[in-house]
Order: structure tokens, then sequence, then C-alpha cells
């Protein structure tokens, strides 16, 4: 917990890894990081601050809700996204030897963040962004030496958007070969100043005699949130906190989802990401934009869209506009190996 407040602003860690031996590399069937054993899996978070609060898989990855955000662990990747005064970073070393005894190497890191609300009170190493880049040039292995940094400003003083990315020589190739690069975006919300009359519904009531589980999927129906996902046949695995405050990852075949909400007055906070395909129907993506938007109904909202592809950012600002917000930023750069970044702000025309 920071002095300030709760920091609901995530850090978020990708890492890509392939098979050591060409001759018996992964085929999708095949388990990969999905072998980590839970206490494996603990010994990272403890390095990182958190644990697991609850969990679900499919066929094709393993979707955690921790006690600060959400882990996700795929046969040949790892995504971990944390909020509060976790050390994110700390997680590379341990999942890099972790990988290496199952015969995986590293070969692209991707790390983004936007602007902490309480800065101040960020442990090492994000203490700055600055200071993240040097940790994570320090403890990435020396076969990523494509890299690069950025912070995309925005006309809001306090939004920035903090990007680095890191890629061996091949990963490109690798990723072209198996069509993510091309065909795959990331989407990545972060809301302030939400509605007060939806921010109370992520508070629980005193001595409610439910657990997390259950008191997360009352929230989720209450507020709308399981309506977001377009496929009914989802998975939802939800989470409320006590006395406040709720986790959510969809899993849609081998697409994630994931929402995180802070509802305290003064530094509301919530999060939306998802993974997509370029082929998919963009009218969809669009509706998407527009149910997270109508859930939480905030006052300022940045996107951050990750993709070769423009088809997708530039649909962002016509589905969010009608609903009352303005974009006020856009900005873009390019990353090896990772494509392009875009990252738009929005602020509420009418404020309450």
């Amino acid at each position: 917990m920071a002095v300030s407040g709760f920091e609901g602003f995530e850090k978020r860690l990708e890492l890509h890894f392939f098979g050591d031996d060409p001759l018996n590399n992964l085929i999708d069937n095949e388990m990969g990081l999905r072998l980590l054993d839970f206490e494996s899996l603990q010994e990272v978070l403890d390095a990182v601050q958190c644990t697991v609060v609850s969990a679900v898989g499919n066929q094709y990855f393993d979707a955690y809700v921790l006690s600060e955000s959400s882990l996700f662990v795929y046969p040949t990747k790892i995504i971990i996204k944390t909020c509060g005064t976790t050390q994110l970073l700390k997680s590379i070393r341990p999942l890099v030897d972790y990988a290496h005894d199952l015969n995986l190497t590293l070969c692209a890191c991707r790390y983004t963040r936007g602007s902490f609300i309480f800065p101040k009170s960020q442990p090492f190493p994000h203490t700055s962004f600055k200071e993240e880049v040097f940790y994570l040039e320090e403890n990435l292995p020396i076969n990523l030496c494509y890299r690069k940094a950025s912070v995309m400003p925005s006309k809001l003083a306090s939004h920035s958007w903090h990007v680095f990315t890191a890629s061996d020589a091949q990963a490109t190739t690798r990723q072209l070969v198996s069509g993510d690069v091309n065909a795959t975006f990331t989407l990545e919300i972060c809301m302030t100043e939400l509605d007060r009359v939806i921010a109370r519904k992520f508070f629980r009531r005193p001595d409610d005699g439910k657990n997390g589980d259950t008191a997360g999927k009352e929230m989720t129906e209450l507020t709308g949130i399981g309506g977001i996902n377009p496929n009914p046949n989802s998975i939802i695995c939800d989470f409320a906190f006590d006395p406040c405050g709720y986790s959510m990852n969809g899993v849609d075949g081998d697409r994630y989802s994931t929402i995180h909400v802070t509802p305290e007055d003064g530094f509301s906070y919530a999060s939306f990401e998802c993974v997509g395909s370029v082929y998919d129907d963009h009218d969809e993506v669009a509706q998407i934009l527009k149910r997270v938007v109508q859930v939480f109904k905030p006052a300022t909202m940045s996107v951050s869209t990750t993709c070769t592809s423009h088809e997708v950012w530039t649909r962002v600002v016509h589905a969010i506009e009608p609903l009352g917000l303005k974009c006020r930023s856009c900005v873009m750069d390019e990353f090896p190996a990772a494509g392009s970044v875009v990252f738009q702000t929005f602020t509420a025309t009418r404020r309450k």
C-alpha cells in the first residue's frame, strides 16, 4: 500500500521464449512454460511481492488473478501485470532461470506502464523510468541486443506512456513465421476519475460473509462487466478484495482479457486489457471499447494499442468520442519486433 493511497496504475511485463533445440522445438500441443509448478511461480511472485488468489486455465494457457493484478502463462510467453508498490522487474531473473531449466531461451521483452499517481511511493527499481530502464538493461540476457526505451507524452501532464522493448536478432523473423507480429494486437486501457456511483459498486459490505470469489462474481454481474466480452462462452475468473477493489481475468480460447479496479475517491482507477486479431470483426473491437467506457464512465482515459496494423487504433476515436470523451492527443512510435505503439488520451467533454 502506497503512503498516499493505493497505486492503481499497473506495471506490465511480457516475455517471449523459444526452444533451444531446433529439432525439438515447441509445438502447439506441448506445455513449455506451463510445466512450471506452482511453487516455482510463487517464488517468482515472492520476488515481486504478490501472490495468487484465484486461477483458471484451458488447453492454451493459464490465467492467475494476483493480490496485485494478473499473471498469464502460455507455452512460450508470460505476461505479468502488477499494481501497488510491487517490484515487477525483479521477476525477470528467476523467470529466465526457470525457463532455461525447460530448455527455453528469452528472445523478446516488452515493459509498459502509465504515469504513477503516487510516484514517490514506488520502491526500487521503479523509482523512475530511467531507473527501470537501467535495471532492464542490466538484467536482460545479452542476446536481446535490439533495445529501445521511450516515454510517449500526451497533452495531459499527468499521463504519459512508458515503453521498453528488447529482442534478439531473430525475434522478428520468428514472429513473422508464426504470424504473431502481423496478426495480433494488444489494447491497454487506463481510466481514472471513475463515476462515483459506479465506483461504489466495487466496495464490499462489512461482514458480508462472502469469500473473494463469491463477492467477485456478484460485482461482475452488478456492474455489467460480464457483458464486455461478446463471446458468452468465455470463462471469467473474478475476485473481490476486502474492503474494496476488484480483479477479473477473461479466458476466451487462446486470448485473455483482464480488468482491475481501485475504487477509492481521490485516486479511483480501472484498467482493461485484451488481445485480439486484426482479422477480427473491427465492429467487435469498437463494441468492446464502448462497453468498457459505459461500465466505468471515466473522466480521463488513455488507450495504448500495440500492433503492426493501423486498422485497430484508427477505430478507437470513432468508438469512444460518441460516448462523451474527446481525444486530446495521439502519438505513435515504432519498436523492434513489437511493431508500432499508439498512445491516445481522452477526457470527458463535460466533467461532473
